[in-house]
């Protein structure tokens, strides 16, 4: 009996002292993936198990020793130094296409791709070193305030433009919708003010307009990007061109892709289909993390017989050049003006949680000859360029690469 009451001393010992070190164990585990702070706690801390031979202790001792040492408190952001490091790891990799967008980022990109922003609705240029409004768009807030062509923008919300770039004026003018801004405007050397309410802009990802010549109507259409609404709006466009083809309205079609900085590749491959007969290779897709793939042509295209020529320049990129070279290699349009960007790379946009985004490179695409045009463009069949006076933007009467589009398609 005395024998029995001993074992089963030592197996509640035992048992008690395995319970202890479980639960010590669990709670080192648990402090070690919880570093606690005086004002936020980083959960989740251990790392995957594809970075188990990472040794972290150095990240967190450069991570405590900024917050103890850094002279400016206010500036110890933890969510952006947390951004940041993230941002670091993937800028590692050194492909300037592979990034990680935050939350705020990565919803402006995804807005950028449907082709809307909140703003006043004005495309603004370059005259003399001067903002200047170049259109405003069709309904939006800046037509409905009055905003004419050839305003000069001489303040923003009481701020001169006289040191500012295209760029910043731009990013000034925009925001919120539902907000105000006030533009200080001159028109025949007179100012006045405007104040404009914000609202979501859509912008158009297909423009299709006509230019006439020698007595011959021409369908021009600027492709400004591959977005999400592309498709669509192409559609219309292009039912458009036929008809006025068929009919005789129209002796051919100058396709615009310059500053076209791509978008969807698929976008790309429908596009070329409406040009090329069924079954050709629009573009091949070579990658070592997903399947190698064929985009071909699967559709009959409206637009297979009418007389094309495309203007390329050095913003023409990816999605466009896809198309582009597509359409040179059949031999099916003639490329005129300068050579593109060169981006031969396929990203795919990986959502991750609290609303951020990875783009990520994934493939290599190849043009249907073979060429993998990466850091190297495509080369236009006639060299065009435009000479444009320094502080001034593009306008038609000094679009000499259009003008020059426009001749090879009448020859």
């Amino acid at each position: 009996m005395k024998n029995k009451i001993t074992n089963w001393l030592l197996i509640l010992s035992l048992a008690v002292f395995l319970f202890g070190s479980g639960y010590k164990i669990g709670e080192y585990k648990a402090n070690n993936s919880k570093v606690e702070k005086n004002d936020y706690n980083i959960i989740n801390a251990s790392g995957s198990s594809s970075a188990k031979n990472v040794d972290f202790s150095l990240f967190w001792e450069t991570w405590n020793k900024v917050e103890e040492k850094y002279i400016d408190k206010k500036k110890l952001d933890s969510k952006k130094m947390f951004y940041g490091a993230i941002k670091g790891m993937v800028n590692s990799l050194e492909d300037p296409y592979t990034y990680f967008l935050t939350p705020d980022e990565n919803k402006s990109s995804k807005d950028d791709l449907e082709g809307k922003f909140d703003g006043i609705g004005a495309q603004l240029g370059l005259k003399d070193y001067r903002i200047v409004i170049v259109a405003p768009l069709k309904d939006s807030p800046a037509e409905k305030a009055g905003l004419k062509s050839g305003d000069f923008i001489v303040k923003i919300d009481g701020q001169p433009t006289k040191d500012l770039n295209l760029n910043q004026a731009v990013l000034k003018i925009r925001g919120q919708k539902g907000t105000k801004v006030k533009l200080t405007l001159e028109r025949s050397d007179k100012e006045f003010d405007a104040e404009i309410v914000r609202d979501v802009i859509k912008v158009q990802s297909v423009e299709l307009s006509y230019e006439k010549k020698n007595n011959k109507k021409i369908a021009y259409l600027k492709l400004n990007q591959f977005g999400e609404n592309t498709k669509d709006e192409w559609n219309k466009k292009a039912e458009e061109i036929k008809g006025k083809y068929k009919n005789k309205e129209v002796s051919g079609m100058v396709l615009d892709l310059r500053d076209n900085p791509g978008g969807y590749l698929e976008g790309s491959v429908y596009v070329a289909s409406e040009f090329l007969p069924f079954g050709k290779t629009v573009v091949k897709q070579e990658s070592t993390v997903i399947e190698n793939k064929n985009y071909q042509v699967l559709r009959n295209g409206a637009l297979t017989d009418i007389p094309l020529v495309v203007l390329i320049n050095k913003g023409s990129a990816s999605a466009s050049e896809i198309l582009s070279g597509a359409l040179r290699d059949y031999k099916r349009a003639k490329l005129v003006g300068e050579n593109t960007f060169g981006k031969g790379s396929v990203q795919e946009p990986v959502d991750l949680s609290e609303g951020a985004g990875l783009h990520v490179t994934v493939a290599k695409w190849i043009l249907p000859n073979g060429d993998w045009i990466n850091g190297k463009g495509i080369a236009p069949d006639i060299k065009a360029e435009n000479q444009i006076k320094d502080g001034n933007t593009l306008t038609r009467e000094n679009d000499k690469q259009l003008d020059v589009a426009i001749t090879e398609l009448l020859k």
